[in-house]
């Protein structure tokens, strides 16, 4: 088994220029240590995607979103072309802080399929979660948006969330991959994920705000690697 640590850098100060990279230069170390259990996701904003894919060898980058647009005139959207051509191997969409109607999910996720790119789409409730299982993305990150960025993980206080969210989501596709998100900050938080039955775990400002990114990382990526044994 494969536990996946995604980190979403959104717009803090630390998601572009040289810390943005620095960042994804110590996910890229960590990721080498764990290669056999552990991916290592980075989805920076889509400025930085070209440089810092160019710069990385074992952890994945994606884009933080795309819109439902084939390339064309089209001013201030984001295509599935652009970020492949950026250097990007998959793409995060309907994320809370950005949030997407289902038909324009359906249309990007077969998109980013044609393209070749890989799909992870969050989602805020387990009905939600369950209609958009059904479009066949490769994973869904569960968020209760009142959670993100608290520091209190969904895995502790509303864990019925992620088990409900798990139940409907098996109903109808036994494929996907489900991550928990929101408040994770610590490695007991990713723990306290795994034993719930997700395959791992969404996280941002634990990482982007932190005072030493790549000492969170590892404890993140350690707390998963752990978590198979």
């Amino acid at each position: 088994m494969v536990l996946t640590l995604a980190i979403n850098y959104k717009a803090y100060p630390t998601a572009y220029g040289p810390k943005a990279l620095e960042i994804a230069k110590a996910a890229d170390e960590i990721a080498s240590k764990y290669l056999n259990d552990v991916e290592i996701i980075v989805i920076p904003p889509a400025t930085e995607i070209s440089s810092i894919s160019q710069a990385l060898e074992f952890a994945k980058v994606f884009a933080q979103h795309i819109d439902p647009f084939s390339d064309g005139a089209h001013t201030g959207y984001i295509t599935v072309g652009m970020i492949k051509d950026a250097g990007a191997t998959g793409v995060m969409i309907n994320h809370s802080e950005h949030r997407l109607r289902i038909d324009e999910i359906e249309v990007i996720l077969g998109k980013a399929k044609e393209a070749g790119l890989r799909t992870l789409v969050c989602a805020n409730t387990p009905k939600v979660a369950a209609s958009i299982s059904v479009l066949d993305p490769e994973a869904i990150a569960i968020e209760p948006p009142e959670l993100i960025g608290t520091g209190i993980p969904v895995s502790k206080a509303k864990p019925e969330v992620i088990t409900n969210s798990l139940i409907k989501i098996r109903e109808v596709n036994n494929k996907v991959k489900v991550l928990t998100g929101a408040g994770i900050t610590k490695g007991e938080d990713v723990e306290a994920a795994i034993k719930l039955g997700t395959e791992g775990v969404l996280i941002a400002s634990a990482v982007m705000k932190h005072p030493n990114p790549k000492q969170k990382i590892l404890e993140l990526a350690e707390a998963l690697h752990k978590s198979i044994k």
